[in-house]
């Protein structure tokens, strides 16, 4: 569970304080777990649950960075070959608040912008907006850190 609370954290420590706030929950809740599903799988939900919650007391919705015109580029194609799966947590650790909202509920938890807008309180289009700002931010750095470095020859 501290892997999804570190993919909505700002930082460690905020990730710490999500699983502890996350797991109160659970403890409260756990008499109306109904044994239907996996127990991993409802635990999981609240801890997303209490994310968005902190999320939105937080209120950092009115990101703006101008990312609007930034062209969205296709990633090579060798590139996430030669990024490992610790790298692009990190990436996308690094993105702003509400696009690293917005991209951890649809690429990895799987809602779709009805339910994101509604979790978080926005429009769908604010929240396709936001997703498509996040990938291009993560192409940009995708691009970046897998370009190789050329080296001018220095002669003397």
């Amino acid at each position: 569970m501290y892997a999804v609370c570190l993919r909505y954290a700002r930082h460690e420590l905020e990730a710490q304080d999500l699983m502890q706030e996350g797991f109160i929950r659970v403890f409260e809740k756990l008499k109306d777990f109904r044994m239907e599903g996996s127990l991993e799988g409802w635990i999981r939900r609240i801890m997303v649950h209490t994310a968005i919650n902190c999320y939105r007391r937080k209120s950092f919705q009115q990101e703006r960075f101008g990312l609007e015109k930034l062209p969205e580029s296709p990633v090579p194609a060798d590139a996430m070959d030669r990024l490992g799966t610790e790298e692009l947590l990190a990436m996308v650790s690094t993105l702003p608040e509400g696009y690293r909202m917005v991209f951890n509920l649809f690429a990895i938890e799987g809602f779709d912008h009805a339910e994101i807008a509604s979790m978080l309180g926005c429009g769908e289009s604010t929240s396709r907006s936001q997703l498509a700002k996040a990938r291009r931010m993560l192409q940009s750095m995708i691009t970046a850190s897998t370009t190789p470095v050329h080296v001018g020859n220095a002669s003397h």
